[in-house]
């Protein structure tokens, strides 16, 4: 072609003659039987001398009697009219005089390979001619984040806990375990956490905690499920939320920072699932909080209460009962807060395996139910006097 950087596609052709048959043969051939075939809009002749179709090069040797070889044929004509121009040449069947089959190859699109060969140029000037400039860009950028991350962070209490610059202020705060914790998520834009320091709660976490509604964040894993068991003994917290197993929450990225917190669980659904023990390892404080009055005298029908009780254990579920301790309704723990306040009917009593919260209490006593027994007790300010409030302690 006159220039080769407007070739867009190439044409290659096999050729075969029965018979001897040489490049001037075959090219005569193609311009002779092809001239008219396609109109004038597609006459190779004037295709040629446009510079539309490129210099015809064919390469062909013969043997034992028989001639075989390539044609190809550069093009800059659009993809419909490469295709038509190539079908033609399967309608040569003479060259010279000599019988003779053209078959198409294939088609080449020669801007498919120069983008592969922009594609493979781009990767080694990323990876090899960038070395020496982009380590030390991303060198700073790092310590400018890292240097504002320090910056916002602050320290809480007595014991001086790694905290985000909001704790102070927030209504809601999210404990997690450690600095690093802290830091990654100042890293997306969360400041209102604070860090325990270990699996130890520090005494300055637990009136804070007493304050604010708080979100347990721990790692997904042994460690993390353990710091949540003794936030239940030592703190006041609300939901509970964990990183994905095995994971820690210093390597999550935002949108596993957001699906997790966003799949809290109440603190009532989750305390079960941490079976709590009386006394903390190295010593036997306990979490203090106001505990209702625990009720002297058991019903009369305290052992269909006991039995109940058993028929619940770790099912997360919870039972109504009737005035004769029979079945009216079971439902999840999760759901038992809408579906109490939601019954029309008589509920003497309630049996569930899970904690007894505050909300939970309230509703019952607003739907003169007159026992409340659940797996364990959690943090009660208030007391109504109209309902007994029992554990499976109690029983």
């Amino acid at each position: 072609m006159q220039d080769s950087d407007t070739t867009k596609y190439v044409i290659q052709a096999m050729i075969n003659a029965d018979g001897i048959i040489e490049r001037p043969d075959v090219v005569g051939a193609i311009f002779g039987q092809t001239e008219g075939l396609l109109g004038n809009d597609l006459d190779l002749r004037d295709l040629q001398k446009t510079g539309r179709i490129g210099r015809i090069d064919v390469s062909i040797s013969s043997k034992g009697g028989r001639s075989a070889g390539t044609i190809t044929i550069p093009s800059s004509l659009d993809r419909v009219e490469t295709a038509i121009l190539a079908a033609s040449l399967e309608t040569i069947d003479r060259v010279g005089p000599c019988i003779a089959h053209i078959k198409l190859d294939k088609m080449v699109d020669v801007r498919a390979a120069k983008r592969r060969h922009i594609i493979d140029r781009a990767k080694y000037i990323l990876t090899d001619m960038f070395n020496q400039t982009v380590p030390e860009s991303q060198e700073i950028a790092e310590e400018v984040k890292k240097s504002v991350r320090i910056e916002e962070i602050t320290e809480y209490g007595v014991d001086k806990l790694p905290a985000g610059p909001n704790v102070q202020e927030s209504d809601a705060i999210i404990v997690v375990e450690g600095r690093a914790d802290v830091l990654n998520l100042l890293r997306y834009g969360i400041k209102n956490a604070i860090a325990v320091g270990g699996t130890s709660v520090p005494e300055s976490i637990i009136p804070i905690c007493g304050e604010r509604t708080v979100t347990a964040f721990t790692d997904g894993d042994r460690g993390g499920e353990l710091i949540i068991k003794e936030l239940l003994q030592m703190a006041d917290i609300d939901f509970v939320a964990r990183a994905p197993d095995g994971k820690g929450v210093e390597e999550l990225v935002q949108k596993e920072i957001v699906t997790a917190l966003r799949q809290k669980v109440p603190v009532d659904q989750a305390a079960p699932a941490y079976k709590r023990t009386d006394a903390r390892r190295g010593g036997a404080r306990r979490r203090v909080v106001t505990k209702p009055r625990v009720v002297e005298e058991q019903p009369q029908n305290g052992s269909g209460f006991g039995a109940h009780l058993k028929a619940l254990a770790d099912t997360m579920s919870a039972r109504l009962l009737d005035s004769d301790t029979n079945v009216v309704s079971e439902v999840p723990v999760r759901d038992l807060a809408g579906t109490l306040a939601s019954r029309t009917d008589d509920i003497e009593s309630v049996i569930f395996d899970g904690m007894i919260t505050q909300r939970i209490l309230d509703i019952a006593a607003e739907k003169n139910v007159k026992y409340l027994i659940g797996a364990e007790m959690g943090r009660i300010t208030k007391q109504p006097t109209t309902i007994k409030v029992m554990t499976a302690a109690d029983m």
